[in-house]
């Protein structure tokens, strides 16, 4: 189970890229592919096993869902559920080239333990939901990847279990808040305050929460989307050189897999990584 963003990482869902490819879903890939880009296979494979190597070292557990042919995007498994103290969510993926995504899901929990909830109103994805700390969720909306009906309504589940929820709206030119926001350590996050405002700021340093601040530049390259493997560990992308810099002065370990590949396409390591099951902290 996963009761905040930084505990000690234990088990994590991935999906192989064998199928993966640039589409239209998101302002980065329409600008990839606008530019005339085009994958080096060999390449995109090497920038995944960089990224299962460093899990590895990090002493995580890998777990995979089937990869399917016409699911470009499934290797993003951060958007398709959500791993809660309670039990897996299953989210409500808001574009038909990726609602397919639902299937490899529901086999690989009904294997495991089944679900706690099943989002059904509106539209939520997991690059939008961040459980801070035990009792502290933060949930992001555009309107367009995750609607306000699809954020209230795992808001309130939360906070029938006592949990204090923040809901935070932000431009769908920005496709989910991980692109914004993301845990670094406890009491430490990467995130761009000049998008999400000085509200959200007072907000975060109201909760103890020390601030990395990224630029639009950096938000456009991914380097906001990070994973904390807790235990002062972070897997954060090669090219996110600033970022990195200012992690590592913090004392964090960092892990620097080359992913500017699946960047380009609008996701990085949060994004391609769902964890199953994090020490408490």
């Amino acid at each position: 189970m996963v009761e905040s963003e930084t505990g000690t990482l234990r088990d994590v869902l991935l999906c192989r890229p064998d199928h993966y490819r640039w589409i239209e879903t998101n302002a980065i890939a329409v600008e990839t592919l606008g530019k005339g880009r085009s994958i080096d296979a060999q390449r995109l494979q090497s920038q995944f096993r960089q990224l299962e190597d460093a899990l590895d070292e990090a002493g995580v557990t890998r777990h995979y869902i089937e990869p399917e042919p016409h699911l470009a995007y499934q290797v993003y498994t951060r958007d398709s559920s959500q791993t809660t103290p309670w039990g897996p969510m299953l989210t409500q993926l808001a574009l038909p080239a990726r609602r397919g995504e639902v299937a490899s899901i529901l086999r690989f929990h009904r294997a495991q333990d089944g679900f706690w909830r099943y989002a059904s109103g509106g539209n939520v994805e997991g690059g939008d939901i961040h459980i801070i700390r035990p009792g502290l969720l933060l949930i992001g909306w555009s309107g367009i990847r995750t609607t306000a009906e699809g954020a209230a309504q795992v808001a309130s589940w939360f906070e029938a279990e006592g949990w204090e929820v923040r809901v935070e709206p932000f431009a769908e030119h920005f496709l989910h808040l991980d692109v914004l926001f993301c845990m670094a350590a406890d009491g430490l996050a990467v995130t761009c305050i000049d998008v999400l405002g000085d509200a959200f700021a007072a907000w975060l340093a109201d909760h103890g929460i020390r601030v990395i601040e990224a630029t639009y530049r950096d938000v456009m390259a991914m380097s906001c989307n990070l994973l904390a493997l807790g235990s002062g560990r972070v897997i954060s992308p090669r090219h996110s050189a600033r970022i990195n810099a200012a992690l590592r002065a913090e004392g964090l370990t960092i892990y620097d897999p080359d992913l500017d590949l699946f960047a380009a396409g609008g996701g990085s390591v949060h994004c391609m990584t769902m964890p199953l099951r994090r020490d408490p902290i």
